[in-house]
């Protein structure tokens, strides 16, 4: 029987149809301009751009102009790139203008895509980003599309780390730039560190298009981006540490596999304490639950993190003498990310290579942060349904499904489970062998580096060529990944996310000619071009007639990923653009999703069913199983990045708040009038504490006042005496005390002149703040690594991290205002005379001291010619000849007595007695 809800579907189609409906009529209009637009000449298009830029000055909406912008975006890419977006390619950039993230199929043309939206919306003038995964890709994406945009008169830049500040300035100053996520989030924290607005890079943040999005706002939005500073050195602590881990045994600690933490057990605890006592790191009266023992097990627990949950390979490689951590969800290196809290520190000492210091916090965003700043948001990528909830909950993002372009005709068998490991991988052995032979290309997936480089030497003792694609080796990715679809090809890939790179069956038609025409370069042959393009595009046609007859491309995968978008990413990587392919996952119940998630019930019930060696379960019901799974993991791992951002939701609000004021700041040319409140405040409070409102005087606290008055303002005021006055109360205290502070400020700037004080107020409010949030920083990460133990008292951590890391800012605040009244006081500026005569006097100084030390030269070497004189008088042929004195003897070191360090040695040699027989 039906249910309500298919019926339902059935009769109005599901939300996601009704949207692609409704893009119908706006994807004819476009259509219908197209034979107007395809009429221009290459100047007409550019003109077009203005035209448009014109429209919407008048006041013209971006939605309005819409079909007109696509049609000219799509023309132009059909004369540079020789690719006409199809009619799902004008949909997909529908929903990215919308804010909405479409989902596409791989090979279904997501950067060409793109360029539609990013076209529209660059007509305002505010500056475009394109977010991509690494610096790779953002090059590639830049290189190749900015055809297109610079047909249609727009200009691009592209953002990658190791350009000069002047190089991103330009790249963010154009009308698109194209960027990694990492380095838009660390230029933000930078911009907010800098003093001058010249030296701002970002603009704007208006509009982004996000490449790989649910890699990027969902996979890496589990950890902030920190700017940071070395602290003290504590190399040698770490290294000891890490020599008693090992010593430990699985008694001394209890593992959790699904929440990926350890913790020692009271056997640990003990151990741990005598063998510390005995290393000298613990007194010998305390324990390891005393307050002083904190940051010794702390140093305990991250070296354990460090060697059991943490595995080379895996988690991260050692490349020229440092660890490299790996992206789980992309198998890529993280180049220049670390973790934080020490534990990379521990790392480091269990693979025995140089510790960097522990790191301070200067400043942190997270991604969900980062990325909320922008008006507009939208994201591609192939799989992102999954997690359309977390999308909308976080991001306000919709999902939306882009049908493919042609059907999708791939076969996704049932997965296979075996009992063990080594019965799965005999039999993917197997398959790989049966698939190669039968010139059908297969791309194996793998979970780890480890796991891709066994099965490789698996393949190598089957004498089975194969490429490997990993962390080590993702210099040749694009070279890999375009010869995947060759016939009989056998590549083994860690991830397949965001690689960028389509599988091409038969082969990579542009990259091969680019290769070609290198090679023969490097060999100093001729080559024409259009004839080895005309030769590779057939050897490539015949070779994609032989893969079609093998079936296509064949994704194998060796085990099931804690994401089903993974997966699933993996999967669409055959069967793109109507392909035939086919797709299958061997899995064994020691897999670490199987084995974690409750196997044991599955492998007693495989018994009792007699499975024999080397045979495989296969049935739907398994896959739902697994579904269900990775459903919980997923769910889990969600409900780590909200409360991540629920408390990180706390300090953006506070970030916003300084950024905002030193925005401000910058951009102010007077900030008399906001040092003036922030002093008359700073009065205020100093009177308020000392003499209270309606008090008698002589419960005034005056002595407390003079020094708080000589401390901030460097005034010595007479409190005292107008204490004594008849009828004095604390509002004539107040005003007396600001006309003397508001006189003293007056006095400088009448001795300095006003230009010069505008700017010593700037550069003062602008490093109070920098370093008050640098101290505050620290402060709510202390708060919130102990925030949680509230719980145990029926407290919410979370209400107690925002009530109190509310007053810590208002305790900011008033420090602020405190710091800056004080500098101001007491700042000292030179004068344009004064800077001369400090000048002149170092430089009278300089030269006499040159003199002086001229003259004692002069007096050394006339000592010094005196001495040689007196041993070495001139021989008949000009030549100096060594003498020496009475019972000397050259050859008798113990005839010389005691020589000056500076004289000539008495061996004769010529050199100083320091540089020859008196060398230490």
């Amino acid at each position: 029987m039906m249910g309500i809800g298919t019926l339902a579907k059935k009769v109005f189609g599901s939300p996601n149809d009704r949207k692609v409906k409704a893009t119908r009529p706006i994807v004819e209009k476009i259509n219908s301009l197209e034979p107007d637009f395809r009429a221009l000449d290459d100047a007409g298009l550019k003109a077009k751009t203005t035209e448009f830029r014109e429209r919407l000055a008048k006041g013209e909406s971006l939605d309005s102009l819409l079909p007109e912008a696509f049609a000219n975006a799509r023309e132009a890419a059909r004369r540079t790139l020789g690719l006409r977006p199809f009619d799902v390619q004008l949909m997909g950039g529908i929903f990215l203008h919308q804010g909405n993230i479409a989902e596409m199929k791989t090979g279904e043309g997501k950067t060409l895509m793109a360029t539609l939206p990013v076209y529209l919306n660059a007509l305002t003038g505010r500056g475009v980003h394109v977010v991509t995964v690494n610096d790779y890709l953002a090059k590639r994406d830049a290189d190749w599309m900015s055809l297109v945009y610079h047909a249609l008169g727009l200009t691009v830049g592209v953002v990658v780390p190791g350009m000069e500040e002047s190089e991103k300035k330009v790249a963010y100053d154009s009308d698109i730039t194209y960027a990694t996520n990492n380095e838009l989030g660390f230029d933000y924290l930078r911009d907010n560190m800098k003093s001058d607005l010249a030296q701002v890079l970002q603009r704007d943040h208006y509009f982004a298009i996000v490449d790989e999005v649910d890699s990027i706002l969902i996979d890496e939005a589990r950890t902030p981006l920190i700017i940071s500073g070395p602290s003290q050195d504590r190399s040698e602590l770490y290294i000891a540490i890490d020599k008693l881990i090992p010593e430990l045994t699985t008694e001394h600690y209890d593992l959790d596999e699904k929440q990926r933490s350890t913790t020692l057990t009271e056997a640990g605890n003990e151990y741990v304490e005598v063998r510390l006592r005995q290393m000298g790191h613990l007194a010998h009266d305390t324990t390891l639950y005393d307050p002083e023992s904190t940051n010794i097990v702390h140093h305990v627990n991250q070296a354990l993190r460090a060697h059991v949950l943490f595995h080379r390979d895996k988690d991260y490689i050692v490349r020229n003498g440092e660890v490299m951590l790996i992206d789980e969800f992309t198998g890529r290196m993280m180049q220049g990310r670390r973790l934080s809290d020490g534990l990379h520190q521990a790392i480091e000492a269990k693979e025995n290579v140089s510790i960097r210091p522990e790191n301070v916090t200067l400043a942190s965003v997270t991604f969900q942060n980062y990325f909320r700043l922008y008006d507009k948001l939208g994201g591609m990528t192939g799989t992102a349904a999954t997690e359309a909830d977390e999308f909308f909950e976080i991001y306000k993002l919709g999902v939306v499904e882009v049908p493919t372009n042609k059907p999708v005709i791939r076969k996704d068998n049932d997965d296979q489970v075996f009992r063990t490991a080594r019965e799965k991988y005999e039999a993917i052995v197997v398959e790989i062998k049966r698939a190669h032979e039968a010139g059908q290309p297969i791309l194996v997936g793998t979970t780890s580096i480890e796991k891709s480089e066994a099965l490789s030497e698996m393949l190598k003792a089957a004498k089975v060529p194969h490429n490997v694609l990993n962390a080590r080796y993702h210099e040749q990715e694009a070279g890999i990944v375009a010869e995947a679809g060759v016939a009989g090809a056998v590549t083994i890939a860690t991830n397949m996310a965001g690689r960028g790179t389509d599988i091409q069956l038969g082969g990579n038609v542009d990259m091969r000619v680019v290769s070609e025409l290198e090679r023969a370069e490097k060999e100093g042959r001729q080559a024409d071009p259009a004839a080895v393009r005309e030769r590779i595009e057939t050897e490539v046609a015949a070779e994609k007639a032989r893969v079609l007859d093998a079936g296509g491309l064949y994704v194998l995968a060796t085990e099931r990923h804690e994401s089903r978008r993974i997966d699933n990413q993996l999967r669409g990587r055959s069967g793109r653009q109507g392909d035939p392919g086919r797709t299958n996952f061997y899995l064994s119940l020691e897999d670490d999703l199987m084995r974690i998630f409750g196997s044991d019930r599955l492998d007693s019930m495989l018994s009792k069913l007699g499975m024999k060696e080397g045979e495989a379960i296969i049935h739907p019901w398994v896959n739902k199983a697994l579904e269900k799974a990775q459903g919980k993991v997923e769910a889990r791992n969600f409900e780590i990045r909200k409360n991540l951002l629920k408390y990180d939701d706390v300090m953006n609000d506070q970030r916003k708040a300084i950024f905002a004021q030193r925005r401000e700041i910058m951009e102010s040319q007077d900030l008399s009038e906001v040092t003036g409140d922030m002093r008359r405040q700073v009065v205020d409070d100093l009177v308020a504490e000392h003499v209270p409102a309606r008090a008698y005087a002589d419960q005034w606290d005056i002595d407390g006042l003079t020094t708080r008055g000589r401390e901030i303002f460097g005034l010595d005021l007479p409190f005292r005496e107008w204490a004594d006055e008849e009828g004095v109360d604390d509002t004539d205290i107040r005003e007396r005390t600001n006309e003397a502070v508001d006189r003293l400020m007056a006095e400088k700037e009448a001795r300095y002149g006003e230009p010069t004080m505008r700017a010593v107020e700037k550069q003062v409010l602008l490093q109070t703040i920098d370093q008050n949030w640098r101290e505050h920083l620290v402060t709510l990460e202390h708060l919130r690594s102990v925030v949680g133990f509230r719980g145990y008292a029926q407290r919410d951590p979370l209400n107690e991290y925002k009530s109190e890391g509310f007053q810590l800012f208002e305790g900011l605040l008033n420090r602020l205002r405190s710091e800056v009244t004080r500098l101001l006081a007491h700042v000292q500026v030179m004068t344009q005379d004064e800077q001369q005569a400090m000048i002149a006097e170092m430089q009278a100084r300089a030269q006499a001291q040159a003199e002086a030390q001229a003259t004692v030269q002069q007096g050394a070497l006339a000592a010094a010619q005196a001495s040689v004189q007196n041993r070495v008088p001139e021989m008949a042929g000009g030549a100096a000849a060594p003498t020496y004195a009475p019972g000397i003897d050259p050859a008798d070191p113990g005839t010389w007595g005691a020589s000056g360090r500076n004289d000539p040695c008495p061996c004769g040699s010529g050199k100083k007695y320091k540089h020859c027989h008196g060398r230490v």
